[in-house]
């Protein structure tokens, strides 16, 4: 025969079984975060008898509060995690003695998953004396499997969701890096300019970034080329760059003087940029006829120009400071050099000579320099450089983007 306490003890263990399928089947439709929150909380003080409820949850090592009803905001504020909660290691009982800043809940609940602490329920009564025997004593272990179960739903959504969030930024960089790609000349594209060859490297950093260079045919005579790079890496140099790369195809003619051409980047640089970026740049253009280069380094590393036969190394350095760096550019000195039969020219991004070790910043530019100071062609040496590359990237001492022009002068 059964007894009345065991149909009310048979009844309750219904009950709470009902709660978790109902619990579980809302898990299993997907809902969002919000809804399963006021699906809880209508659980907690509508079927349960709970009156005031408070969880917290960590994310990613940070506390924060994840539902709070029937608080008041003092109470609220007054609860610091892990002063107040983390010594609680299994469920407590508080409503007899509660801790100063505890005082109006009956119990702390904590939550864990593979023995780490992922959060923590504080729950309370409005009305106990009406009540008779607290609802909190009666449901703390069912509280505490529903709360867990909430909690890790929610963190496991949270990482799926940072997943999808990942993903799609990992498909927007492979957009930006093709788009990107497009831009730079490849070996394809490079100018056949009789007289002249032509050798590229492009290595950004990750995946897309700010350096830039491309040629340009200004004449039947003149060939054109420039060597830019954006401060900063990633996106938001890159679409600075691609913004730079139309300046130049739009400003860059054989019509226009160097002095009036760095004035108007610079000035456009400036609007793009909202002085919180700046851009540094080598232009040049060299005429097969009169074997001259005029150039104008915008506070860029120096190319270097190596005269096989006399042995020597110049440094072309003569222009002004980077783009966007002043509102308007005080003075622009515009180099000239004379280039001697067989002379070859390196230019460079600071990526190819800046380099980590041991959490300092160390100089690779002798070792750029000994590449180019020597009788071989400029596609030995680029070969050189690619090596140079690979070997540093392997010590992971390469920490920007790398841009290299060679030009060598056959005739």
């Amino acid at each position: 025969m059964i007894t009345q306490t065991r149909k009310r003890r048979i009844k309750l263990y219904r009950d709470r079984l009902n709660i978790l399928l109902d619990l579980a089947q809302t898990i299993n439709e997907d809902h969002s975060i919000e809804d399963l929150l006021s699906e809880f909380e209508i659980l907690l003080r509508e079927e349960l008898d709970v009156g005031k409820v408070l969880v917290y949850t960590n994310s990613d090592g940070e506390w924060r509060n994840l539902l709070c009803s029937g608080v008041s905001p003092d109470e609220l504020t007054s609860i610091n995690v892990e002063r107040d909660l983390l010594k609680y290691q299994g469920i407590e009982n508080i409503t007899l003695s509660p801790p100063d800043n505890l005082k109006g809940f009956d119990a702390v609940i904590p939550l864990f998953h593979r023995y780490r602490a992922i959060g923590y329920v504080l729950i309370g009564d409005v009305d106990e004396d009406v009540q008779g025997i607290s609802p909190t004593i009666k449901h703390l272990k069912l509280i505490q499997i529903i709360s867990n179960l909430i909690i890790v739903f929610i963190e496991n959504k949270r990482m799926h969701n940072a997943v999808l969030e990942q993903q799609a930024m990992k498909k927007e960089l492979e957009l930006a890096s093709r788009i990107q790609n497009q831009l730079i000349p490849g070996p394809s594209d490079l100018p056949s300019f009789r007289g002249v060859t032509v050798q590229t490297i492009y290595q950004p950093h990750l995946g897309v970034g700010g350096d830039y260079y491309d040629f340009i045919k200004l004449s039947h005579n003149t060939l054109g080329f420039c060597l830019a790079d954006v401060s900063g890496k990633g996106i938001s140099a890159a679409l600075l760059m691609s913004n730079f790369q139309a300046l130049i195809h739009s400003l860059y003619t054989s019509r226009i003087s160097f002095k009036k051409l760095i004035h108007q980047l610079n000035k456009r640089v400036n609007e793009s940029a909202n002085n919180e970026k700046f851009i540094t740049l080598f232009i040049g253009k060299y005429n097969k006829l009169t074997r001259q280069l005029t150039y104008v380094n915008a506070g860029h590393l120096p190319p270097l120009l190596y005269d096989p036969k006399r042995g020597t190394l110049q440094s072309l350095d003569k222009g002004c400071i980077g783009m966007g760096m002043l509102d308007v550019i005080p003075t622009v000195e515009v180099g000239k050099v004379r280039i001697p039969r067989n002379a070859k020219l390196l230019a460079f991004t600071d990526g190819l000579i800046e380099l980590e070790r041991d959490d300092k910043i160390t100089s690779g530019l002798m070792s750029v320099e000994k590449i180019i100071s020597n009788p071989h062609g400029i596609t030995e040496n680029i070969n050189e450089v690619k090596n140079y590359i690979t070997k540093h990237v392997n010590l992971h001492a390469v920490f920007d983007d790398i841009s290299v022009i060679g030009i060598g002068f056959d005739q």
